[in-house]
C-alpha cells in the first residue's frame, strides 16, 4: 500500500455554477465526483486525485432563491498545468444536480504560487528596510568610532602646574574642567575635547585664570570628593555651568553615551548656588542649639574616647612616604610588614584595592572618600593615610585614617 504524497496546490480552478431548483451542498458535490467518474483512467479520477492529495478539499459555496441555486466552486490543484486543465473541464462538463438541470462555468484557473510569492516579495521588502534602517544606524554607530579611534589625539600638559589637558585647550572658548588625568582621557575616548583636569581639591592659578577668559563647565564626580571641589569652585573660580556624573559613579567611568547625557544635563552656576547660600545659612541658625550639650559630660568624653586611639597605631615609613607623594596624585600600597605593593594613580585607587590581596596600608595624595572607605573596609585595609577627608565620611571602627597634616 504505497504512501499518499502530499504537496503544495500549485493552481486553482474557481467556477461558477446555476442549478434549476434549491439543492444542498453535498449535491453539488456529489455531482461532480459522480459525472466525472469514468471519463479517465481510474488514476486520474477525483476521487483517487484526492486520496493522493494532488487534488484539494473542494468549497462549494451556494444560495438558493426563487426555485433557483446559483454559487461558486474553488477546486486546488497540484497537478501540471495540462493536466488540471483537463480536470476543470472535466467539472464544467457537468450538467444536472440531482433531478436539477445545472450549468458550471470556469470562470479561470490561477497561479498559487504567483499570489504566494508576491506576498513573499511584499513581506521580503518590509524585512529589507528594517534591515537597512538597522544596518544604517549600526554602520553610522561603527563609523563614529572608527573616527574616534583614528584621531589618536594625546592629553598634553598645560600652565604653570602642568595640568593634564587635550592640546587644543587654548584655542577653545568654551572648556570642561574635570578632576583628574583619568577623566580627561575618557573624555578623549568618548570624543571630546577642550578638557582640562584640576588634579587635586586645591584650585590651581591656571584654571582660576581660565574662568576669567572662558564659558567654563565643571564636569565632576557624583560623589562627595565632587561636593568638596564644586564648593572650592565657588569660591574661587564660579564656572559658567555644572555637570555631574550620576551619584556613586566617577567620570573616568562614564561610556559615551553616559558623558553626553551628563553634559546635556548640565546646569547654570546660579541654579547650584541657591541650594548652598540656604544651607551655609540654615547652621548658622542652628548654632545656639548646639551650645548646651557642650556643658554636658557625655559631650565631653566622646572626643576623649577618640583620644588614646591615635598613639597605638604603628604608622612605620608612612610618613616619609606622604611627604614625597605630595602633589603627585599617586597611592603607594604596603603590604603587612611596610613592603612596597605597588603605586598606581589616585584615579585608579578604588579598582586596584578591589583586585589587590594582602593590602595593610594605603598613602595616597587625595580625598579620602566614602567610596574608597568602604573598598578599605571590604578588603581587609587597616590604615588609609590621605590628604584630606572628604565632608561626611563615616570611617569603621576597623579602619584608622590619618591625614597627611597629622603626620
Amino acid at each position: 500500500m504505497g504512501s499518499k504524497e502530499k504537496s503544495s496546490p500549485k493552481y486553482l480552478i474557481e467556477a461558477t455554477f446555476v442549478i434549476e431548483g434549491v439543492v444542498e451542498r453535498h449535491d453539488v458535490i456529489g455531482a461532480i465526483f459522480g459525472q466525472t467518474e469514468g471519463l479517465f483512467p481510474k488514476e486520474f479520477e477525483l476521487r483517487e486525485l484526492q486520496k493522493s492529495g494532488k487534488i484539494g478539499r473542494i468549497d462549494i459555496t451556494l444560495k438558493s432563491e426563487k426555485d433557483r441555486t446559483d454559487g461558486t466552486i474553488a477546486a486546488p490543484s497540484s497537478l501540471d498545468r495540462a493536466e488540471t486543465a483537463i480536470i476543470a473541464a472535466a467539472m464544467e462538463s457537468v450538467d444536472r444536480v440531482g433531478p436539477c438541470a445545472a450549468k458550471v462555468s470556469v470562470v479561470k484557473i490561477s497561479d498559487v504560487r504567483v499570489d504566494k510569492r508576491e506576498q513573499i516579495m511584499k513581506r521580503a521588502k518590509e524585512l529589507m528596510r528594517g534591515w537597512v534602517v538597522t544596518e544604517s544606524q549600526d554602520i553610522e554607530k561603527l563609523l563614529s568610532e572608527v573616527s574616534r579611534a583614528d584621531k589618536k589625539i594625546h592629553p598634553v600638559h598645560y600652565g604653570r602646574e602642568r595640568l593634564t589637558a587635550t592640546p587644543d585647550i587654548s584655542k577653545l572658548k568654551e572648556i570642561i574642567v574635570v578632576e583628574g588625568r583619568a577623566d580627561v582621557i575618557n573624555l578623549l575616548k568618548a570624543g571630546r575635547t577642550g578638557v582640562i583636569a584640576l588634579e587635586g581639591v586645591k584650585i590651581p592659578r591656571t584654571i582660576i585664570n581660565l574662568v576669567k577668559r572662558k564659558e567654563i563647565t565643571a564636569f565632576l564626580d557624583g560623589d562627595r570628593g565632587g561636593d568638596l571641589i564644586l564648593k572650592e569652585l565657588l569660591q574661587v573660580a564660579k564656572p559658567a555651568y555644572v555637570a555631574r556624573a550620576p551619584w556613586g559613579k566617577e567620570v573616568e567611568e562614564l561610556e559615551p553615551e553616559e558623558i553626553e547625557a551628563a553634559l546635556a544635563a548640565r546646569v547654570p552656576i546660579s541654579e547650584v548656588e541657591k541650594p548652598s547660600e540656604a544651607a551655609r545659612r540654615a547652621p548658622a541658625k542652628r548654632a545656639p542649639a548646639r551650645r548646651p550639650p557642650t556643658k554636658r559630660a557625655p559631650a565631653r568624653r566622646a572626643p576623649a574616647k577618640r583620644a588614646p586611639v591615635a598613639p597605638p597605631v604603628d604608622l612605620g615609613p608612612v610618613g616619609g612616604i606622604a611627604s614625597e607623594l605630595e602633589g603627585t596624585l599617586e597611592a603607594v600600597l604596603l603590604g603587612s610588614g611596610w613592603d612596597e605593593l605597588g603605586r598606581v594613580p589616585v584615579g585608579d585607587l578604588v579598582e586596584e584595592l578591589r583586585k589587590r590581596e594582602g593590602v595593610g596600608t594605603v598613602v595616597f595624595d587625595g580625598i579620602v572618600t566614602g567610596r574608597l572607605v568602604d573598598a578599605a573596609a571590604e578588603r581587609g585595609v587597616g590604615i588609609l593615610v590621605g590628604e584630606r577627608l572628604g565632608d561626611g565620611v563615616r570611617v569603621p571602627r576597623k579602619l584608622t585614617v590619618r591625614l597627611f597634616k597629622d603626620l
